[in-house]
């Protein structure tokens, strides 16, 4: 079993249920058993401050007095979806293009619709989640004040630490009046300050909570412990910065002011705040993840202590179905729940191919053309007209010597001719089909689709045609001088293409499967010319090599295989399309989160996970540094690219995958944040900042009820506020357009 503090909750204490109306016994904190317990006998003891604590962290990460179920915080609502961070991410996550659910539980479609009313149950329990974990907090933080505790008597070290305790929870109760700013907007407002007892909350407005939290923030920063000095699970110094720092990045949509340069400024604490990334990028999400360097505040679960229907046992056992093996994720059954979408696929992999997205090839050099136009182009894919010279293939030559070579692809049998220049003021064709050109002439043909070397020499009057099929042969090869190794034709991008693997040796490219036509590379300068010396492979590996013939310079590039080790997809048996939502095997399942360590180990239940939920850690930093640049809030575009290819390098494993300046694009960022950050929590949030969750801007799979995906009203930017409580409080009004 993976030992953690605040795993288990040995007092019962202020589990008074938040009644389900804005009319409220707020903070009216009355015990379970009357003969077991009362308020204010807990706080008469100092020792029991820490477990109070812990029930305000728990609050996070369980649902009721004892785990998984029984003795729910809240009356009325399932503890497996009523969990705080399961109903969190259900609001994150499912709306957007990173997940579909394969439950058609109540209302649970229309989050992927997005189409949901006042009356959703999944939003009135996230909303009474958040206002339950404030109500928690407003009773400690009004139980730890200095008159508070001068009149019990306490002091010394352990008031020290209960001033600690209570900066925590200041920043709890932050925590989810920032989700309250981001999810609802305007909402009901309580603090310390209001009388426990039933009354009608005043509401406050957006722009006014986001100052308030913002301020309480600011409070507490010098308050908590420095970072990375904590126990683990307890938030510190970072743990505020990071919350400021997502505040602050998406300033301009709660406020209507931009605050990027503040974005930046505690981005940049975070950063030099002494975490670091996790080598390996899969482990932050097993089974002993507390474990990881990166992680700058978790949401704390432990098979044996922390049990819960919500948190990481939803996140591991909800993606599992179909053909894959639970055993492989160290839990006792999956849930055939979760999937995504063909365009959070896309992130990662080109549709087309189904190919890990790669660079592309070198660009060829200048020399002195003839055209090559003709009854193919359309078919071929070179101009959306046949027999236009201005946009036909061309013909080089090399050394200026009206010898002019070059390949041409047809897609089937067709005519063609040679043009000086890119009209047809001079051409020529072959009037008796013997090899030789006269101006003006007859067609030429091939009589099959194909690939063809042509050869021009424009003053003796003399052509050729081959066709050419490619491969790859030498000592680094599995067939090594003896047999090629056959490339594939990409007619989209003209260039042969081949994935193998090889050992340390030497290669070349030759056609037809002999030595007639062969291509080596002289200078090592990844320009081919025939017959030259052979190219070496300094180590083996699996690489991605390609050719390209056109026009010369003829080019090729060998690529030591690397793909986004992120993109970590379970294909078996699973559909790209999602024809039906309730369909496990349709969509591709991810295997992102397990219950077994990075030794492989099994964690300590097979239902419950070890795994902890890492809300906040070091690579949202980094990429809210880099947006934060591209915004226009200062910093360095040169430090927010090696932030940016630090983490591009763990997903690759090397350099391969590796940004230059000009990458760095706004579009760039939202889609580097969905593939690092993704089933973590923040794409509705990111997409909304980027004028891209509603609307028809960018669409994907059910978006809009419909399986190609619509726009839909910027209404649903936010959620609306439970009917029952607009009802029951006459001093609420609702979210416009619900």
């Amino acid at each position: 079993m993976i030992i953690k503090k605040f795993k288990y909750l040995s007092i019962i204490v202020l589990a008074a249920l938040l009644a389900i109306t804005s009319c409220t016994n707020d903070l009216d904190t009355v015990p379970i058993d009357e003969d077991v317990v009362t308020s204010e006998s807990v706080y008469e003891n100092p020792n029991n401050y820490i477990q109070v604590l812990a029930k305000l962290y728990a609050g996070l990460a369980v649902s009721g007095q004892q785990g998984p179920s029984g003795n729910n915080d809240l009356s009325g609502l399932d503890e497996g979806f009523g969990q705080y961070l399961r109903a969190y991410w259900y609001a994150q996550e499912l709306p957007t293009d990173e997940a579909v659910i394969g439950w058609n539980d109540a209302t649970l479609r229309d989050f992927h619709d997005m189409d949901w009313s006042a009356d959703d149950g999944f939003i009135t329990n996230l909303y009474y989640r958040i206002f339950y974990q404030v109500s928690l907090c407003n009773e400690f933080i009004r139980e730890t004040t200095a008159d508070k505790l001068d009149g019990r008597g306490i002091d010394g070290a352990i008031r020290t630490d209960i001033e600690m305790y209570r900066a925590e929870a200041r920043f709890l109760r932050a925590l989810s009046y920032y989700h309250a700013v981001d999810l609802f907007g305007s909402v009901p407002f309580v603090t310390e300050e209001d009388n426990v007892g039933a009354f009608f909350p005043e509401q406050i407005s957006r722009t006014d909570l986001f100052n308030y939290v913002e301020s309480e923030l600011l409070a507490v920063e010098n308050e908590l412990a420095a970072p990375g000095s904590a126990e683990y699970g307890r938030a510190d110094q970072a743990t505020v910065w990071m919350v400021l720092a997502k505040m602050y990045l998406n300033a301009e949509v709660y406020t209507g002011t931009a605050r990027f340069n503040d974005a930046l400024s505690y981005s940049e604490k975070v950063i030099n705040a002494g975490y670091s990334l996790n080598p390996e990028y899969s482990h932050m999400f097993l089974a002993d993840n507390h474990t990881s360097s990166e992680t700058i505040f978790p949401i704390i679960q432990d098979g044996t202590n922390i049990r819960t229907w919500g948190g990481t046992t939803f996140l591991v056992h909800a993606p599992v179905g179909g053909t894959m093996d639970p055993a492989e994720f160290g839990i006792d059954g999956g849930w055939s729940g979760l999937r995504t979408t063909k365009e959070f696929v896309g992130k990662f992999l080109d549709l087309e191919t189904m190919a890990p997205k790669l660079k592309s090839v070198n660009a060829t050099a200048d020399y002195p053309v003839i055209y090559v136009p003709g009854g193919y182009q359309v078919a071929a894919g070179y101009s959306e007209s046949d027999w236009s010279p201005d946009v036909a293939p061309t013909l080089a030559s090399v050394n200026s010597d009206d010898n002019y070579e070059g390949y041409v692809y047809f897609a089937d049998a067709g005519e063609f001719k040679f043009t000086a220049g890119p009209n047809w003021d001079v051409n020529w064709g072959d009037d008796g089909g013997d090899g030789s050109l006269e101006p003006n002439g007859q067609n030429l043909s091939v009589d099959e689709a194909g690939y063809y070397k042509i050869n021009v020499n424009t003053v003796d009057g003399t052509y050729s045609v081959m066709k050419t099929d490619w491969g790859i042969i030498g000592s680094a090869t599995a067939g090594g001088w003896d047999s090629d190794q056959n490339m594939e034709f990409d007619a989209d991008s003209k260039t042969w293409v081949a994935e193998i693997d090889l050992a340390a040796g030497e290669i070349k490219f030759r056609a037809n499967d002999g030595w007639d036509l062969n291509y080596g590379d002289d200078g090592a300068d990844g320009i081919l010319e025939g017959g030259a010396a052979n190219i070496s492979i300094a180590e083996g590996g699996s690489y991605k090599i390609t050719m390209k013939l056109e026009s010369p310079d003829y080019t090729y590039t060998v690529e030591k295989f690397s793909s986004d080790g992120r993109a970590l997809f379970f294909t078996d048996g699973q559909t790209l399309e999602i024809d039906d939502l309730f369909e496990f095997t349709n969509g591709y399942a991810i295997t992102k989160w397990k219950n077994v360590t990075s030794t492989g180990e099994t964690g300590s239940d097979l239902t419950h996970p070890d795994t902890d939920f890492p809300m906040f850690r070091l690579a949202d930093a980094y990429l809210m540094y880099a947006e934060a640049v591209l915004r226009g809030g200062g910093g360095s575009m040169s430090t927010a690219l090696s932030y940016v290819n630090e983490l591009r390098e763990r997903a690759y494993g090397d350099d391969f995958g590796n940004m230059t300046e000009a990458d760095l694009t706004l579009d760039f960022i939202l889609d580097e944040r969905a593939r690092e950050l993704y089933w973590e929590g923040h794409r509705r949030t990111d997409l909304i900042r980027f004028g891209k969750f509603t609307g028809s801007d960018y669409v994907w799979a059910w978006k809009g009820a419909v399986k190609e995906g619509i726009g839909v009203d910027t209404k649903y930017n936010t959620y609306p506020l439970p009917s029952s409580d607009v009802s029951a409080n006459p001093n609420l009004t609702q979210t416009t357009g619900y």
